[in-house]
């Protein structure tokens, strides 16, 4: 895996894990600690759902790079986001829903990911 520090991540309300992913590959490139979840799986399947919205909008004629995804879940926010710099390449974000600020969280993983460098 890629050196790449996820810590600043951990600081945004509701953490739960994180991962740096290749969405070519849906291989992770850097992951958090003991995580909530399988975040090789994880990353393997939010792989898929980057590949089948891009897809989607080159069908419908939308154009423009993905900016995030989002999933909400009972319990959880699944924040996606492509690197500006590498569009191939996705910051994934998992956050307890009840604990976590959807609109702080977009911000901070905005601010995350212009500082990743590849």
């Amino acid at each position: 895996m890629a050196s790449i520090d996820l810590s600043p991540l951990t600081d945004i309300d509701g953490f739960m894990c994180a991962a740096v992913v290749d969405g070519d590959s849906g291989m992770l490139m850097a992951s958090t600690e003991g995580g909530a979840l399988d975040l090789e799986i994880a990353a393997a399947g939010n792989s898929e759902v980057v590949k089948a919205k891009r897809r989607v909008a080159e069908k419908l004629g939308i154009s423009g790079g993905i900016e995030d995804i989002l999933i909400t879940l009972s319990e959880q926010y699944h924040l996606i986001r492509p690197l500006a710099k590498t569009q191939d390449v996705f910051v994934y974000l998992v956050l307890n829903r009840k604990q976590a600020s959807l609109a702080m969280a977009r911000r901070s993983l905005q601010s995350f990911e212009q500082t990743v460098s590849l």
